[in-house]
């Protein structure tokens, strides 16, 4: 412990201090003129919205269901928690196993804004997440500043998740990208 002092006073070693950006609120949450036919939908296009007011990250909200009811729900914290890891699916995911009590969440479906990013898809896998509903693409995620699809290509094509991954609501949350697009944001 002490050589650890000595290294901080010397200046060569930053001690681990988490420190919170404040949250940067803006005049008015964003609306859609469009809403979502699924209410699980809806709930995370209405995260995401929240989120990206707030100034928190991306346009990436999410909520996920047990026996029809939400027992997570997150949104993209990226620039909020300066965490490349901290996407909506990641915090939503966090927030089912501690409201649960548990890591696996078999049983569960998870409903979120965008195609899952090969980080938050094997996310869910690990989580055991029984299926996965998005709105817009990955060549959609692409459109809007995002390299998911350049990961993406790293892993190869998602083919083998054809019944796991299934889109829905895509006007609703193409209309939620779009109003991200339009607002000053933070690209990363």
């Amino acid at each position: 412990m002490k050589m650890y002092k000595n290294l901080i006073t010397m200046g060569l070693l930053v001690p681990f201090l988490p420190v919170l950006p404040p949250e940067r609120e803006t005049k008015s949450r964003p609306t859609l003129s469009v809403s979502a036919h699924n209410p699980y939908m809806q709930m995370a296009i209405d995260e995401a919205l929240d989120g990206i007011g707030k100034g928190h990250g991306g346009p990436f909200g999410c909520v996920i269901v047990k026996d029809g009811k939400v027992i997570g729900r997150g949104h993209n914290r990226v620039v909020l928690n300066n965490d490349p890891t901290c996407h909506g699916e990641i915090s939503a995911l966090r927030a089912a196993g501690e409201a649960l009590g548990t890591f696996d969440l078999t049983g569960c479906e998870l409903y979120t804004t965008g195609e899952p990013c090969p980080m938050c898809l094997c996310a869910c896998l690990w989580a055991n997440i029984d299926k996965v509903y998005y709105g817009c693409t990955i060549k959609d995620n692409d459109s809007i500043g995002f390299r998911d699809e350049k990961f993406d290509r790293l892993f190869g094509d998602r083919s083998a998740f054809d019944e796991y991954l299934t889109e829905i609501d895509r006007q609703a949350c193409l209309a939620l990208f779009d109003e991200y697009r339009r607002m000053e944001h933070v690209n990363y």
